[in-house]
């Protein structure tokens, strides 16, 4: 059977294996979404899929076109998204926590002709339509299409045909949207299921829990595409619940499960329980988790947490992952560049960076074709393309250093390099040390202007209780932290806030923290503690 397409990956998965579960929905998710509990066989999901294809084929949807869907981490997602596919429409996912104006954005950037959304939030597309003078037909998630004013007739997918649009999260600026092709969805199938080494997967018997949304790259690329190499279950929640989550796990019978850097740290902060091993999980793959927390972590539960590397952009075509021995835990290593990709970490002149150096990283798969399994381009935005391509190189934007033996680890994004008196500070280095702080929910570092060193560092902290003392507090965590790094890298301002923004996906949103930070500063809620940085401390 074909694979050119997303759905001949789904329907060749359903021949092989029609009796097996393609998705597990957990009585906590069924109850979050008011849906049925249980499993979903392959056969039965391609029975759906199969059926609202042909009613959006009867209702004029076709080649060329592209279609919105916001309706959270639902299975309806992926009926919608396969029955579309077959025809050549493109999907354009919603992140469920954009608002007005951001939804407004992308349903006039993408072009999309239409929706599919829950009802809770369709009274928001329909206003963010009308703002922007689209027409936008909506159709309900649990629901079938309505003819199609303009109609489109529908063309067989190919590899090269638009599979997706995935938006960027829009951490510095407006959200970039990723054209992504049917062979994007394919080469993160292939390399899950052939890399092998500690990621090896099996053929109709895995079983994957992911907490991260569909309209990332990660859940809706990785995740779905490697379950569908092999056939395999995916179990999808509505979002991670730490106090639930073992739970989750241990209910789904997953052999496999997928994190961001974040979830570690907060299991991690859990008591001890006799029961913390789990002897069903091979592996968790995922980025960002803590490096003096990765040993711990793997010890305490019993399975290894294998740390990995890439972007919407570059897709599996690009991905690098610590999925052979030694992984080097604790140095925040993401793995070797494998045969298929060639990598460089280059200096602020464009030179190669020495050994051990830090510098930004390119990339590109080796052969022919540099672009092979990277996403097309930013949509509307040929300069964007060109300047991420320049020089035959995509430019990450990622500050690495790469060892002596050729393993990679991560330093920080480039836009969160903080330079104060000549030297590089990484923002999430600092964030790591200080998130170990007791009285510390959330942490975020940015730069702002220092007179005399260009920059200083300034942490914006939600704290566990509102202190007493929040001038006590400051100097007490940069202390904490001047025991821990170099005195340079320590707060030299301290601002207390309610809460870090965040994106869909639980990252920071640089954007939105440095706006944040100048206000904290502007109105006198920043504490210093500059004072204390001295390099004899």
């Amino acid at each position: 059977m074909e694979k050119g397409s997303v759905f001949d990956l789904f329907a060749a998965a359903a021949a092989r294996n029609p009796h097996g579960a393609f998705l597990c929905v957990l009585p906590e998710t069924a109850a979050a979404y008011d849906i049925e509990p249980g499993e979903i066989s392959y056969a039965r999901a391609l029975e759906r899929t199969l059926a609202l294809s042909t009613a959006y084929e009867s209702a004029g949807f076709g080649a060329g076109q592209r279609v919105g869907i916001l309706v959270e981490n639902r299975p309806v997602f992926f009926w919608h998204w396969f029955a579309l596919n077959r025809l050549g429409v493109s999907l354009v996912p919603i992140n469920p926590d954009l608002r007005a104006a951001e939804i407004e954005y992308m349903i006039a950037h993408s072009d999309m002709c239409a929706a599919v959304v829950i009802p809770s939030r369709r009274a928001d597309l329909e206003s963010a339509a009308r703002a922007v003078g689209r027409a936008l037909l909506l159709i309900d998630a649990d629901g079938k299409p309505a003819p199609l004013a303009s109609r489109a007739r529908p063309a067989k997918p190919t590899a090269d045909t638009e599979c997706a649009l995935l938006y960027t999260s829009g951490t510095t600026g407006k959200p970039k949207g990723c054209v992504l092709a049917n062979e994007y969805f394919r080469v993160c199938g292939d390399w899950y299921a052939e890399t092998g080494g500690l990621i090896a997967l099996r053929q109709d018997c895995e079983r994957m829990i992911t907490p991260l949304p569909l309209f990332h790259m990660n859940a809706m690329a990785c995740s779905t595409a490697g379950m569908l190499s092999v056939a395999g279950c995916l179990t999808f929640v509505d979002r991670f619940h730490p106090k639930s989550w073992w739970n989750s796990v241990r209910e789904s019978r997953a052999t496999i499960l997928h994190y961001l850097g974040v979830m570690p740290a907060m299991l991690m902060a859990a008591p001890e329980t006799p029961g913390d091993r789990l002897e069903n999980i091979r592996f968790g793959f995922g980025a960002g988790v803590d490096r003096l927390l990765h040993e711990p972590f793997e010890k305490r539960f019993g399975f290894p947490l294998i740390e990995a590397w890439a972007m919407t952009e570059t897709g599996s075509g690009a991905v690098i992952s610590a999925h052979e021995e030694p992984r080097h835990i604790g140095s925040n290593c993401f793995g070797r560049a494998t045969p298929q990709l060639e990598a460089r970490v280059v200096l602020e002149d464009g030179s190669d960076a020495p050994v051990d150096t830090p510098g930004e990283l390119l990339v590109r798969r080796a052969g022919a074709n540099p672009r092979f399994g990277f996403f097309r381009e930013y949509l509307k935005d040929p300069q964007a393309t060109a300047e991420a391509w320049e020089g035959g190189w995509f430019h990450t934007g990622d500050v690495v250093r790469r060892a002596a033996d050729g393993s990679f680890h991560f330093v920080d994004r480039r836009k969160n390099v903080i330079r104060r008196s000549g030297e590089n500070i990484s923002a999430v280095e600092v964030e790591s040390v200080l998130q170990r702080h007791p009285a510390i929910k959330q942490v975020a570092c940015v730069a702002t202007p220092d007179a005399v060193r260009g920059d200083e560092v300034l942490a914006l902290i939600t704290p566990n209780e509102k202190p007493a003392d929040e001038a006590a507090l400051a100097r007490e965590i940069a202390e904490f932290c001047l025991t821990r790094l170099a005195y340079y890298k320590a707060p030299g301002w301290t601002a207390f806030v309610p809460s870090i923004p965040l994106t869909g996906t639980q990252k920071i949103q640089r954007g939105a923290l440095k706006q944040l930070a100048q206000d904290c500063m502007d109105s006198g809620r920043c504490h210093d503690t500059r004072a204390l940085k001295k390099r004899s401390a």
